[in-house]
Formats: C-alpha cells, structure tokens, sequence
C-alpha cells in the first residue's frame, strides 16, 4: 500500500469507526433507559410477564416516550461533549498528548548521550522523509522499552520515547522503532489515534457519573431511614451506570484493538523499507521480549493512548481480545522467518555514541561518500522525468538511500548553522540568514529591520552566523527548515506572530518573490500556522479535477513562466492536461500570475481527495521537466508543492 493509498484507507478508517460509534451510543441509549426506569420506578416491575419482559402492549400503550427521548437526549449530549471536549484537549496535536503522558521535552546540547542518539536519530528519519523534524518528548522513568508518535498530521506530530528505549536499545534498534513511528506519521494512522481516544473518553463519561452517584447515593443511605427507598433507587442507578459506562469501554477497546493491530504490521513493513534491515525493528522486539520490564508503561493514562504504542503498553485480563498489537512472535517471525524464538536478554547497547555517531555510523558516512549522492545544480538527462515520478512514488515511503543522503547532509552542515537551528532564537537566526539578500543595498535593509523588529537575541545570533552564510549549500536549505521547526514551535503566540512578519518583509524587500522564497514561506507556514492556531485542516471535498482547471493553470502556468522560455511549454501544458482527465488548461501569462494567486491554488488543490493527488504531481513533475532541466530551485518548488498537498516528498537523490 502506497502512501496516497494508505491515506484514503484512513479516511474510511476513520468513516467506519464513526459508524461504530453510532452503534455503541444507541446500545448505550437503550441501556441507560431501561435503566433509569426501572430504578427510579418509571417502569412497574409488576408489568413484566412470566418470561420477565416488557410485553409489546405497554411498550405502546404505558411506556412513557416523553422520559425516553429525553434520556436519550441526555445521553447523546453527554457522550457527545465528553468526546468533543476530550478532542478539543487534544487539539494542538501530538504536544498535548505528550503532556498528558507527562513527556519532558527533549532539547540538543544535552550531557546524555542516549538523549543526543535518540534526537540525531529523530532528526536524520525526518529529513530522509521529507517532514518536519518533530520534538521529542522522554518518558521518564518509565523502564519498559516502548515508544509512540502523536498529532493529527506530520506538522504537528511528536515522538515519544520511554527511558528503557533509549538506553536499552542499540543505535541500529532505536532506528528502526523511529522508523515505524515515522511510518505512522506518514500513513495517516495518528489522526485516527486521537479520535480513539476522544470517543473512548466520550463513553467512558457514563461511567464515572455512576460512580459518582453511587458514592452519593450511599453516603445518603446512611442518613435516612430504612423506609425511604429512594437512595436505594439512586445507588441501583450509579451501579447500573457504571456497568454500563464500562460495558461501552469494553466495546470500545475492542473496535480499538481490531482497528491497531493490521496498522502495526503495516508499520513494521514500511520501517523495514525505511532502513532496509529487518534486524533492525526485529531486534528491538526482540529485546522487548527478553527484557524484564518489557514494554509495559506504568503511567495511568498509557491506556487512553495504548494504540499509539509500538508495543504492548499494558496487561490486562483479556489480554489476547484487548490486544492492540500482535503477539511479539507472529511481529518477530514476519520479519525473520528464520528466528529461532530465543528472545535477546543482553543488557548490551551502544551507549558509546557522541553527536557524530558510532564507529559504525563513521563507517557508513565514509560509503555514502564514496557513493556521491547529492544535489546538483542543474542536470540535463534524457530520464529526469523518469527520476521525478519515481520519486513521487516514493512519497511517504522514504527508503535506505534518503536516510543514508539525511545522515551524511547533517554532518556536512557548518556546526554553528546546525547547533543554532536545535534552539528558538538561533532557529530564528537560521531562517532569516536564508532570506538574506546577495545584494549589499537589500541586505543593509534587511539586517536594519531585524535590529529593529526581531526579539531580544535573536539578532545578535544572526550576526554569528552571517560568516557562514557562504558555506550554506543550496541543498542544505530545505533541511535546515526541517531541523528548525522543534525550535521554533517552542515560541509563544507573540514571539511566533513577530518572527513570521519579519519572515515577509524579508521575502519583500527586493519588490519579488523567488522560488526558493515563496517554497520556504510555503513550507514554513504550512506547518507552524497550523501549530499556532492560524489555520485549520483542509477539508477533502473535490473527487476529479473538473472544477479546478483554474487552478491547475496557475499552478503550472508559474512552473514554467519562472524559467528561460522552451519550445516544449505549450506542449507541456496540453500533455498535463490529458494527465488530469482533458480539463481547460491553460498556460498563463506572467502578467496573469501572483504569488496570491499561487497560494490560492494550492490551498484549492489540497481539497483533493488522496488518490487523486499523485496525478498532479505527475503532471507537476512533467512541466518541471519539460525543459530537460531541473535547478535546485525548482526541486525546492516541487517539494513545497508537494508539502502543500500534505504529501511529504523525501529528497530528489541524484547518482554521479
């Protein structure tokens, strides 16, 4: 299953689970009815027939509709603000789950050197992956060996790691849990997550009203006479309510178990893929197996979010039926048929690591090298168009060779760039040192404005990198964005408001947008908006591309115009035209064209249902190489096109 195809999968996920929902709160409005009705004496037991039933008569002449409805009214109001309320507090994504889990943020230049494996891993899988780079929260204190991943899509997602899995596991191992946390991320499987939890809790609700009303109703029938039946009534009624508010998580965790465990193995294949070792995530379920604490996680909300979990999070007594993972067996024999069923109990791992990696990392890198992967200026080949559908198909399934190209692209980035962009200020600094102008005149005017307008320290960390402005590759840039966003998501609303001004009067300065300036501003924004509150979701809502021929024209349109002018581009146009079902294409002037107009489009593009995506990168990738060229540039374009059509693309590789 390819990455728009996992996509759709989660959006029918999502539509089925809504369905079962549906069924759970009328099996619950039922329940609670008969209940109160029977324990508050608005259905006469002396009614019932020898079979101990309502018979169909009373049902219609003497059941009392008015109660039901609006029982039922209360009922569905009830579970409905619980699960709303409970999704509002999560709202923000993988941050508040990490909070609720009692996370503590993770942050480079620590001492530990579990904690800086853990964050270069995190950080080389993001950038092979085309994603955000997402923050890293630890589970103290937690011994099992486990992890998660958390937020509503890769903008906004975090890692969770628990203190066993980081120690406990090798460098190698941890990579290959990150990497199936990644596979989540990339599959659509944490929005999902999320909704599990707010409906779990919705239902949940139930039952801790009866166990309020029946510590109520006890204490009140201790205080009056043994006459009064009433607080009989009331403590009959919390206990029916506690049953059934549990009898609904009963239900519940077991839509939860079916709807985990098949994603679980899909994860484990995508993270193979990922590092092209089985070793890897299988030796890490290995020790898992072999380790005293397991992956158990003691903290009491661990339940809510037990799906999210890379493995068995906790025990319970119908352990094989409320199981959201598969037995640590049948995971382990996927990936090696050959295991002998012995689980790994060493307590061996390779806690010997420094910031540049272990000895066997160094070793890699020096391949990599040898291998010459990398970015070009410009290259002129026969198959480029060939190489950028492949990549599109490799959209969400990132492979060895990306991780590979991340690892060697962090350790050649200048230290004081890279150091900066691992804390808020300095992430700042990085980003505006991107945006600086190559002319004096524009440049004094830009650094005059950011005296002016940055926050305290920021400028000054602007200053200390401009001497390495000149080492900063092009191919580093839309790395250092990725490794940037942690830091930046750490600002307040203020500080994020000033930052992102000061971010379009530097792209303004000079009276134009370039490609690179409206591909960062486009990625940047894409992504921390959305954490800050600015803007929300698109809703998928178009299901061909017959009412976006506007838009398909002034996307493609700006492709092309932004080159040198090629006998091609006409015919360029007409091919990406048939590619989306023969719309009205058309190819643009300059003078029709904006980068208003361009934001527009692709926000009207994002609309499109998952399937129907890929075609137009197609057809993206088909006018980008029309000319037989391709510039750093416009791989920086065809990447924030893909980004703003929620498609994380991994870096375009290139063999020399």
């Amino acid at each position: 299953m390819n990455f728009f195809q996992s996509q759709d999968h989660a959006r029918k996920s999502t539509g089925r689970l809504v369905v079962f929902f549906i069924l759970a709160v009328v099996s619950l409005i039922l329940l609670t009815n008969l209940l109160v009705m029977f324990s508050l004496g608005f259905i006469d037991p002396n009614a019932l027939d020898s079979n101990n039933t309502v018979p169909v008569n009373f049902l219609r002449d003497g059941f009392d509709w008015n109660i039901f409805w609006t029982i039922s009214a209360g009922v569905v109001l009830l579970i409905t603000m619980g699960s709303l309320f409970k999704m509002s507090s999560l709202s923000s994504g993988g941050t508040a789950v990490a909070e609720m889990m009692g996370g503590k943020l993770l942050v480079d230049g620590n001492s530990d050197i579990n904690v800086k494996k853990i964050l270069n891993v995190v950080e080389e899988m993001a950038i092979a992956s085309g994603t955000p780079v997402p923050p890293v929260y630890l589970l103290e204190g937690e011994d099992g060996i486990n992890a998660f991943a958390a937020g509503f899509k890769p903008g906004d997602a975090v890692i969770g790691v628990t203190r066993g899995c980081i120690e406990k596991l090798s460098r190698d191992q941890l990579q290959g849990v990150v990497a199936h946390e990644f596979s989540h991320i990339l599959n659509g499987d944490m929005r999902l997550n999320i909704r599990l939890i707010g409906i779990l809790h919705g239902i949940l609700l139930l039952g801790l009203i009866g166990y309020i009303i029946l510590r109520s109703g006890s204490h009140s029938a201790g205080r009056r006479s043994s006459r009064d039946n009433s607080a009989g009534g009331i403590v009959f009624l919390g206990i029916g309510l506690l049953v059934i508010g549990y009898a609904g998580t009963f239900f519940g965790n077991l839509i939860k178990a079916a709807v985990s465990r098949q994603r679980e193995y899909l994860a484990d294949a995508s993270a193979v893929q990922f590092t092209r070792n089985p070793d890897t995530i299988a030796g890490a379920l290995k020790r898992i197996g072999g380790d005293a604490a397991g992956s158990i996680v003691e903290n009491p909300s661990s339940a809510q979010i037990s799906h999210a979990f890379f493995s068995q999070s906790m025990t319970t007594m119908f352990s094989s039926l409320f199981a959201t993972h598969p037995p640590l067996e049948k995971r382990i024999l996927r990936l090696d048929p050959q295991w002998d069923g012995v689980f790994d109990s060493s307590q061996d791992s390779d806690t010997a690591y420094d910031s540049a990696g272990s000895s066997d990392d160094e070793a890699k890198a020096q391949a990599d090298q040898t291998r010459k992967t990398t970015f070009t200026q410009t290259i002129i080949t026969g198959s480029i168009l060939a190489e950028a559908t492949d990549a599109i198909n490799q959209v969400g399934n990132p492979s060895a060779d990306h991780l590979a190209y991340a690892h060697q692209l962090v350790e050649n980035l200048p230290e004081p760039v890279r150091l900066a962009a691992h804390e808020p200020h300095g992430a700042r600094a990085v980003i505006y040192l991107l945006l600086l102008d190559g002319t004096d005149l524009i440049r004094s005017a830009q650094l005059q404005m950011l005296e002016q307008e940055s926050d305290d320290g920021v400028y000054e960390a602007l200053m200390a990198l401009e001497k390495c402005r000149d080492q900063i590759h092009p191919e580093y840039r839309l790395a250092l964005l990725d490794m940037a966003s942690p830091s930046l998501r750490q600002l307040t609303n203020t500080q994020y408001e000033r930052f992102r001004a000061n971010v379009v009067r530097l792209i303004k300065a000079d009276k134009k947008v370039s490609l690179f300036e409206w591909s960062l501003k486009q990625i940047l924004f894409a992504h921390l908006d959305a954490i800050f509150g600015k803007t929300r979701p698109a809703r998928q809502k178009y299901k061909s591309y017959k009412k976006l021929a506007d838009p398909c024209s002034i996307l493609l349109s700006t492709i092309i115009k932004n080159r040198q002018p090629h006998e091609n581009d006409q015919q360029a146009i007409q091919q990406a035209a048939q590619m989306l079902g023969d719309i009205e294409i058309s190819l643009l002037s300059s003078r029709e064209l904006s980068p208003e107009k361009l934001d527009q489009a692709v926000m009207d593009l994002n609309k499109l249902r998952p399937l129907l995506k890929p075609q137009l990168l197609k057809a993206v990738a088909l006018c980008i190489t029309s000319d037989q060229q391709v510039s750093v540039q416009e791989r920086e374009l065809f990447r924030a096109i893909a980004n703003s059509l929620d498609c994380p693309m991994p870096p375009l590789l290139v063999n020399e």
